[in-house]
């Protein structure tokens, strides 16, 4: 008659670890597309969201449990994609500023941003309003310096 195995104590705790584990490395990966979720759309809203899930999950198959090694290059993966989110987020902040800096030195000297142009998407905003450094008085105005900023009012044929 064949032996039965039994699992020693030893065995039965080292999986008790590995699901502990396991459930650890889900908890920070769930916590991971929740942070990244939110800083896509806090960062970027006016962007569609994907409509396909992520890399990691595209190359499972099928339903299977996931070992240890799977479920950290998961995290790190998404760790890695929700820091380069707030990167790009805080690079194009950046721009949003200093397009905003430039519309407040157009207001004050208009003449030294000659046919110089802003619009609200360069600033972050929707809608269509632009300023634009022009002559005034057309042909007679540029020949004269006398320059100002014309703020548009907007999408003539926008629906609302």
């Amino acid at each position: 008659m064949p032996a039965i195995a039994v699992p020693t104590d030893a065995a039965v705790i080292g999986r008790g670890d590995q699901a502990a584990a396991r459930r650890d490395l889900r908890d920070q990966i769930g916590r991971l597309e929740r942070e990244l979720a939110c800083a896509v759309a806090a960062a970027f809203p006016h962007r569609e969201p994907a409509t396909g899930r992520g890399r990691s999950a595209s190359a499972i198959a099928g339903p299977r449990l996931l070992g240890l090694g799977e479920l950290e290059r998961i995290r790190d993966d998404l760790a890695g994609r929700v820091a380069d989110v707030r990167e790009r987020a805080a690079r194009q902040g950046e721009r949003h500023e200093a397009k905003r800096v430039l519309i407040e030195r157009m207001l004050l000297h208009p003449g030294e941003y000659k046919w110089v142009r802003v619009s609200n998407a360069d600033i972050g905003e929707t809608g269509c309003k632009s300023w634009h450094v022009v002559p005034r008085l057309g042909l007679v105005g540029m020949l004269a310096g006398w320059w100002h900023v014309k703020i548009s009012s907007g999408c003539p044929l926008a629906t609302s």
